[in-house]
């Protein structure tokens, strides 16, 4: 009975950590989606929202750590149990990294208030964003389902945001140099893009994580990586 019980305890523990990541995943990709219909529509108050958000993802990341250090302390998990609380803490991570990247998103849409309006610029970022959020739940859904194939495609999809971000970047360079009017606008946008690949790569690391927590070990095959522009590898994210 004992023994029943302790085992009942940390089901429960496993499973207070995955909703905990779902509520988390949940909130990360509202933050991308609200981020860019901010900039679409220069909604300031909007981008406000996705800024003052990034507190409650916080707040989740520092329970699920808690919540993991004080499992591994009380059950003292082996093997797959193990690798189950870790991932949570991994995943946990790059969703943190993910609203943070979403938030800088959301400061420049002020900075993006102009007469200028260059949509189709911005329907290429639209489009980027809407493939990184799809691939963002879709790795959320492969955590959660421990569906290793899943994982995996989204592994192998980090390569077509590369060439996508790659495009759009020598595009916003080719409005820079016909009018440096656009200069301002335009490195904006390359910032914001730069984001959304950044979130990209986060969504590869959690299913990289699922590899491990499925495998038992790390992936050892290179992760997939389009060209990239000198400024797509070195600008900064914020």
């Amino acid at each position: 009975m004992a023994f029943e019980h302790t085992t009942k305890a940390f089901d429960d523990d496993l499973q207070e950590l995955t909703r905990l990541v779902a509520e988390m995943g949940g909130l990360a990709e509202r933050q991308i989606v609200e981020s860019l219909d901010a900039l679409i529509r220069r909604d300031t108050a909007l981008g406000a929202r996705v800024v003052a958000a990034d507190a409650e993802i916080d707040r989740l990341q520092r329970m699920i750590e808690e919540r993991a250090v004080l499992t591994i302390a009380r059950r003292q998990p082996m093997a797959v149990d193990l690798r189950a609380i870790v991932g949570a803490m991994r995943v946990a991570a790059d969703l943190e990294r993910i609203g943070d990247l979403a938030k800088n998103m959301g400061k420049r849409v002020v900075a993006l208030d102009s007469d200028f309006h260059p949509m189709k610029l911005i329907r290429g970022l639209e489009h980027m964003t809407d493939l990184v959020q799809s691939q963002v739940k879709a790795v959320l859904d492969a955590y959660a389902a421990r569906d290793l194939p899943a994982a995996m495609a989204v592994w192998k999809g980090d390569e077509e945001v590369d060439a996508i971000c790659t495009s759009l970047f020598r595009e916003l360079l080719t409005y820079m140099m016909e009018d440096p009017r656009n200069i301002g606008f335009c490195i904006h946008l390359m910032f914001c893009a730069k984001n959304i690949e950044r979130i990209g790569d986060h969504a590869t690391n959690i299913a990289e994580t699922v590899f491990y927590m499925i495998e038992g070990q790390q992936m050892l095959d290179k992760r997939p990586k389009g060209d990239t522009t000198g400024f797509a590898s070195a600008a900064p994210g914020n």
